[in-house]
């Protein structure tokens, strides 16, 4: 007679276990983020898990590109650095990880986990920059520009108020693949180490996967690399999107998958592009167009067929539109816990 004892069990059910600690991870981080954020006070004290990898980001890049060397040798170095990035973060995650998880039952030792994971998740800090910029035009040019000049790359006194209104909802657009769908969706593979690991790749890329001649041969593995990690949460961003404009009176779920098809691909990112599109479809709005970096002129294909002279308003729209394609997100990652928590249940025998 065989006797099936815990051991068997356990290692039969670890799989079902790792996925079902990784999505509750990131269903609570999620919660915790849209609830209260990342205090400033706490960025204050003790900094934030961005501010330290971009302090590594930093020492590398002074370290391993410097002027002399050739490009082949920065490129070379690039992806040394690159590994660095990835790897050491990513380690010391999965050694908190594991020492959270060995001390504590697990009834606290996820929740735990889960708010630690919440401060690389950017729903409320981007929520609220955005909306910032709403409320800003409404009173003035000059104080929309000092809003946008936060969460965009362009020279804001280059641009008009339809041009602040347009950076500021690709902003929002972007961001929400990179800095909301993409970390979920790897906390959700890997718990806090996999949303670790994205946000390093992530954080390497916007300060040294730039096309300049400092970044060129050196940031060229971060912003492949980056490429490669937001493909996923691209294209699911774009589905949360839509999914959102059909729920919203006002909103045309149709355009924003016909506007996705059309345009998406057309972008100047890979990834960009896909929430972008959907977002420019489903407010009949255009987004993208030319823009100016460092007072250079880039000619950028439009995105949308609608009006380009955007006003608050359309701006308040798509941050409704941003709002419920999070709480979708956030559903979706619930409904998946219940039916794998129903599925792991072990079945009675008759």
């Amino acid at each position: 007679m065989t006797r099936h004892g815990p051991r068997h069990i356990h290692a039969d059910m670890r799989p079902a276990l790792f996925m079902l600690r990784n999505l509750g991870t990131a269903c609570i981080a999620s919660v915790t983020d849209m609830a209260v954020g990342y205090p400033q006070a706490l960025v204050r004290r003790a900094g934030h898990p961005v501010i330290w990898i971009g302090g590594l980001i930093g020492m590398l890049d002074r370290r391993l590109n410097t002027p002399d060397a050739t490009p082949a040798k920065r490129r070379a170095n690039g992806l040394v650095a690159s590994w660095l990035i990835v790897s050491v973060p990513t380690a010391v995650a999965v050694l908190v990880d594991r020492a959270i998880r060995r001390v504590l039952p697990q009834w606290l030792a996820l929740p735990l986990t889960a708010v630690l994971a919440s401060s690389l998740v950017a729903q409320r800090s981007l929520h609220d920059h955005v909306e910032a910029v709403a409320i800003q035009a409404r009173d003035s040019l000059p104080a929309a520009r000092r809003a946008v000049s936060h969460i965009v790359g362009r020279d804001p006194e280059q641009l008009d108020m339809a041009g602040v209104l347009r950076a500021a909802t690709e902003t929002l657009a972007e961001n929400f693949s990179d800095g909301i769908v993409a970390p979920l969706l790897w906390m959700a593979v890997g718990g806090l180490p996999g949303a670790v690991f994205y946000k390093s790749v992530n954080t390497a890329d916007s300060m040294i996967g730039h096309r300049t001649p400092r970044h060129e041969a050196f940031g060229c593995a971060a912003a492949r690399l980056d490429d490669l990690v937001n493909l996923p949460a691209s294209r699911l961003s774009a589905l949360w999107i839509i999914l959102a404009a059909l729920t919203l009176k006002g909103m045309n779920a149709r355009d924003a998958l016909r506007i996705l098809r059309r345009d998406a691909r057309h972008h100047r990112s890979p990834n960009a592009g896909w929430p972008e599109a959907a977002m420019a479809g489903a407010l009949g709005i255009r987004l993208s167009g030319p823009r100016a970096y460092n007072g250079v002129s880039v000619a950028e294909p439009w995105v949308g067929d609608g009006p380009a002279t955007l006003r608050p308003a359309d701006l308040c729209r798509a941050l409704a539109l941003y709002r419920r394609a999070c709480l979708i997100q956030t559903l979706a990652g619930v409904t998946a816990t219940a039916l794998l928590v129903r599925a792991s249940r072990p079945r009675r025998s008759r």
